[in-house]
């Protein structure tokens, strides 16, 4: 066994940036960043719902508090998620940096000169000359220049050879593409350090002015000062919503439309704007899109001396493609507290296998199922709640009831009275700011752009020869083509190639047809 020198640590160093630039480096890490985005999509983040993190780790009070330190429930802000989001960024800037001077060089230098011996290179062909060699080579070379060939013939003094390449431009999109990759991985970085975002409900009427309080779920980058976020406002002032009312498709949405008023600052004068699902309201660079709706039923609650405790519309979610909606209505002004938990069927159905339930989503007959509770909500032990969960551990139930719109249900030990009035609609915004966007939609096109140019253009050379055999001056054909996914197209097109030379030699009347091919 032969002992090695001990490595000096300059040596290490240069040895560990040989294997982190290396191109079987950069495709694991691209893999184990694949990887290491999948609980992102599992597990609820913190940054977009954070009452679904705590409801999570709430039911799972095992591995929930685990998940949670290994940062599973705010992954792509996690030390193991930069990490390796790093490394590759790392790995393709030593694998592409070094090409691209590579690629310089080699596309301001000549091609290579021609091989001693042709014949011996694939589908090369031998053509009887009608001219001296300098009158060949000039045609060929001209010929081939026109055709947008790199060409270079030689001796200088008196030329017998032509060597012509094409297709640089392969190398040049297949460098085109890693490049614009890295400025999509710094675009997607920008935004995730300097971008914001938050999603909120508003009901037909109501207003929301853009600070972080009034978000239902809100999150901002590393680097984003929740103070700095622009101070624009929007009004929802009436949402439509059409269904399919036909056999086929019964139930399907056909148009959300939300007629939205705005203002860019208090200041400013109040602009109208019409949101649909892919047509977003863009204002201060950010943009609001519509991304979801609901019912928020109208609940009036009196307590037993008459008295108004409760007089809002409370957005109920949709638990299906019928928009069978559950919500909860807190009552804290009432001694005892209430609490009531809710049913909304947009059009109402009763059976004994499915319950109460809705047949369609538009508002054809409205009905609400509520169960009243009495008793200490538990809001006052400083833990956080859900809006739309109620807790009753140290709640009694007063009662069930189904109530249309219009009527009302007096509870049944006389804690008060419940009215169903109606019905308003909500709409569900997602508020995004991402300053990279830009970047990485103009680096994600030329990235196309550059596969597209690696995939489909050919990098081919072809070498004109005229030499003396046995007293005969023949012309001398070949070329080669680097291999690549489209072999038997290659081939085709290393023939036309040279049946273009050949065809050139003719058309100049220096040369007559294919004497010998060889394969």
């Amino acid at each position: 066994m032969t002992n090695l020198p001990p490595m000096s640590s300059t040596g290490f160093l240069r040895w560990v940036w040989r294997q982190l630039t290396s191109m079987k480096t950069a495709l694991v890490l691209l893999f184990l960043l694949a990887v290491a985005s999948v609980p992102g999509s599992v597990y609820p983040q913190r940054g977009v719902d954070p009452i679904k993190v705590r409801d999570f780790i709430t039911k799972s009070p095992t591995w929930g508090p685990i998940l949670d330190r290994l940062g599973f429930f705010e992954v792509y802000s996690s030390p193991w998620f930069s990490a390796v989001y790093l490394l590759l960024f790392l790995s393709l800037i030593g694998c592409v940096i070094p090409r691209v001077g590579v690629h310089f060089r080699a596309m301001r230098s000549a091609p290579p000169a021609v091989p001693r011996m042709l014949e011996r290179l694939a589908g090369s062909r031998e053509v009887t000359p009608t001219a001296s060699a300098e009158e060949v080579i000039g045609a060929v070379a001209g010929a081939l220049r026109k055709a947008r060939w790199r060409v270079v013939s030689g001796p200088a003094d008196s030329p017998t050879w032509v060597a012509a390449e094409k297709g640089y431009l392969r190398e040049t999109g297949n460098l085109v593409f890693h490049v614009s990759l890295l400025f999509v991985l710094s675009a997607i970085a920008i935004g995730g350090l300097f971008g914001w975002k938050g999603n909120v409900i508003v009901r037909e009427g109501s207003g929301f002015s853009n600070t972080v309080t009034q978000y239902d779920a809100w999150g901002g980058g590393r680097y984003t000062n929740a103070q700095d976020i622009p101070p624009f406002s929007f009004t929802l002032d009436k949402f439509t919503v059409d269904f399919e009312r036909g056999i086929a498709q019964r139930g399907a949405p056909r148009a959300f439309e939300a007629e939205m008023s705005y203002k860019v600052d208090p200041t400013a004068p109040v602009e109208r704007r019409l949101v649909e699902v892919n047509e977003p309201l863009s204002i201060s660079g950010a943009k609001v899109f519509l991304v979801g709706h609901g019912y928020a039923p109208l609940i009036t609650v009196t307590d037993k001396t008459g008295k108004v405790v409760f007089d809002d519309a409370v957005p109920f979610l949709p638990q299906d493609g019928s928009f069978t909606s559950t919500g909860v209505v807190k009552i804290l002004d009432s001694t005892p507290q209430l609490g009531i938990q809710a049913l909304f069927l947009p059009t109402a159905a009763l059976d004994d296998v499915l319950g109460p339930h809705s047949t369609f989503p538009g508002p054809d007959d409205p009905a609400l199922f509520m169960s009243a509770w009495k008793g200490d909500l538990g809001l006052n032990t400083g833990k956080p709640q859900s809006v739309y969960r109620l807790v009753t551990d140290k709640m009694t139930k007063i009662g069930l009831e189904q109530l249309r719109p219009g009527t009302s249900w007096k509870l049944p030990d006389g804690s008060g009275t419940v009215t169903f009035s109606g019905y308003k609609r909500w709409a569900s915004f997602q508020i995004a700011y991402d300053p990279g966007k830009e970047i990485a939609l103009i680096f994600v096109a030329l990235a196309i752009v550059g596969l597209t140019m690696s995939l489909f253009i050919r990098r081919r050379r072809v070498w004109v020869k005229v030499v003396e055999r046995d007293g005969v001056t023949v012309i001398q054909l070949a070329g080669i083509m680097r291999a690549s996914t489209f072999e038997d197209k290659d081939i085709g097109a290393l023939a036309e190639d040279l049946d273009f030379v050949e065809q050139a030699l003719q058309v100049a009347g220096v040369a007559r047809g294919i004497e010998k091919e060889q394969s």
